[in-house]
């Protein structure tokens, strides 16, 4: 009974241990992702010419996209159904 109770307060305490991470950037890749991430939804670097699309652009780029999932996945892939590969020599 004392080990169920001693394991069971352990077990509860494991939470209070963790430390959150510090905020702000933890790399220049990610500082620099930030930066990428802050200007797209400031929306300063927007272009001034809208871009648009026609109505037969628009359903061409619908139809393409929904013809990508009249394949079905394989279970498996055969590693030698690629094809060949030259060197370029």
């Amino acid at each position: 009974m004392k080990l169920t109770t001693v394991g069971c307060l352990v077990l509860l305490g494991l939470p209070l241990s963790a430390v959150a991470i510090e905020s702000g950037p933890a790399s220049a890749q990610q500082q620099e992702t930030e930066g990428w991430l802050v200007l797209q939804s400031s929306n300063q670097a927007a272009s001034a010419t809208p871009q648009t699309a026609t109505a037969t652009e628009r359903e061409l780029a619908l139809q393409r996209w929904l013809k990508k999932y009249s394949y079905s996945i394989p279970d498996f892939y055969d590693q030698d159904s690629a094809g060949e590969m030259s060197s370029g020599n």
